[in-house]
């Protein structure tokens, strides 16, 4: 069934700023760009953040953003909002602990795209990086 995530895809009406915006908050450029479409590899796993030209969508645009983000593992909560917030993204969900102070939490934004960007910090996420990182240290 679902093994890991493969690709999120994001649409722009400008692919060039969508571009511009994503490496300025992934610190990255794009490892692949056709006309059209670019595509960056986030972290230690290198999950793929895909941004595809408007013109290619093939349904019209929601008339508000979806309720229903994909979200990132993040280092720092608050700070990552921050910074998004700082970069033109605006507020969508606010940060929410979960889980009875077990370290879960989420938040997320619409980038100036469009976008719903969903950012958690997630104690699982942490250890299975740390268990990934073990077994390659090996």
């Amino acid at each position: 069934m679902l093994r890991e995530l493969a690709t999120v895809s994001f649409y722009a009406d400008d692919l060039a700023a969508a571009g511009r915006w994503y490496t300025e908050l992934l610190g990255v450029e794009p490892y692949y760009s056709v006309p059209g479409y670019l595509e960056f590899r986030v972290g230690e796993s290198e999950d793929e953040l895909g941004i595809i030209d408007a013109r290619y969508r093939r349904t019209p645009a929601p008339a508000t953003p979806p309720d229903t983000p994909v979200y990132w593992d993040v280092d720092d909560l608050a700070a990552t909002v921050a910074r998004l917030l700082e970069l033109g993204a605006t507020a969508h969900e606010p940060l929410t602990e979960r889980g009875d102070g077990e370290g879960f939490a989420t938040a997320s934004v619409v980038d100036p795209f469009g976008n719903v960007l969903g950012v958690m910090t997630n104690p699982h996420h942490r250890a299975m990086r740390a268990a990934r990182v073990s077994r390659t240290a090996r």
